[in-house]
């Protein structure tokens, strides 16, 4: 697999639709900063990246500290911090909080929602995709504020729009089966969303999901990835990609900000950090399997990392 394949498989991916709306000028949402509201949607995800995918008319959305973005038909944003913002178009009178509305989703009520007062037509559908917190190391660092991208650009994006749309218009029917498939769907549109704005990076842009696209940064990744526990050297991993450890390291800089040893050290201790909460395995089995030597080591690093002991992070994910 490649970097981004590698760094979506370990994260935990879930995703869910909870709003389909016919709205009509003038209208608007307030929607809450997800993290507030993450325990009640998600209780097992500790990141919250909502989205927004107009299939029909136009739409506004604004931040609080007034960036804004004009969205039409087909387009699709996300915002990866998880802001709080507005959707709306035309000036309404009164606002709606889609915090206060979660109960619907949750008791798995996705009919269409109509509201407005009776001009511009604009439908749209509003989910979120869910994950653990290390991908704030991987494919959510460095991202912006929100990235667009209009999904009717390409047959991929096309296939997505129509299938959500298809599954979503055919709420009302409840089908068996059709939450989780609701649920793919979003995570496949979070995922197209996300190699779509890698291959339009400008070419100094830095951050995870650059190194990803990067030839020798990109292939680096797969590998300490894909075998995260191995006794690498930064001499090893240039040879396994077909380069020298001075490009090696240079790109790992210029990209992510560390050297490949320290990224994978990192790394480690987030896959560590994962088998505690699981509860499975001895802090000694988890140690040698995310490839330290010795529970001593281990120990110390992991310390260094997240500011406790291995067993008290262990009791402090058991208590939540």
């Amino acid at each position: 697999m490649d970097a981004l394949s590698y760094a979506l498989n370990a994260v935990h991916m879930t995703g869910a639709i909870f709003y389909y709306a016919e709205c009509s000028a003038p209208w608007g949402f307030v929607v809450p900063a997800l993290q507030q509201v993450a325990h009640t949607l998600a209780p097992g995800a500790e990141r919250l990246v909502p989205y927004h995918l107009v299939t029909e008319g136009r739409a506004l959305v604004k931040f609080e500290d007034e960036t804004e973005v004009q969205l039409e038909a087909g387009d699709v944003v996300i915002i990866p911090l998880g802001d709080p913002h507005t959707v709306s178009n035309g000036r309404p009178a009164e606002w709606i909080d889609s915090g206060r509305s979660l109960g619907r989703f949750l008791a798995g009520d996705l009919r269409t929602m109509q509201l407005g007062g009776g001009g511009e037509r604009t439908r749209f559908i509003c989910g979120y995709f869910g994950c653990e917190r290390h991908a704030d190391r991987l494919f959510l660092a460095g991202l912006p504020k929100m990235i667009r991208i209009n999904a009717r650009d390409d047959a991929t994006g096309r296939w997505l729009e129509d299938s959500i749309r298809y599954l979503v218009n055919e709420a009302d029917r409840s089908r068996p089966g059709q939450s989780i498939l609701l649920s793919k769907m979003a995570e496949a549109l979070f995922v197209e969303t996300l190699r779509r704005y890698m291959e339009y990076l400008p070419p100094e842009q830095v951050g995870w999901l650059a190194g990803a696209r990067d030839p020798i940064v990109g292939s680096a990744l797969a590998v300490l990835h894909r075998q995260p526990a191995a006794p690498w050297t930064v001499d090893e991993i240039a040879t396994r990609v077909g380069t020298s450890r001075s490009v090696l390291t240079e790109r790992f800089a210029r990209f992510l900000g560390e050297p490949p040893l320290t990224y994978l050290a990192h790394w480690r201790l987030q896959l560590a950090a994962r088998l505690l909460k699981q509860g499975a395995k001895s802090i000694a089995e988890i140690a040698f399997e995310v490839g330290y030597e010795s529970q001593a080591a281990f120990n110390r690093a992991f310390k260094r990392e997240f500011g406790m002991a291995p067993g008290q992070y262990r009791k402090a994910a058991d208590s939540v």
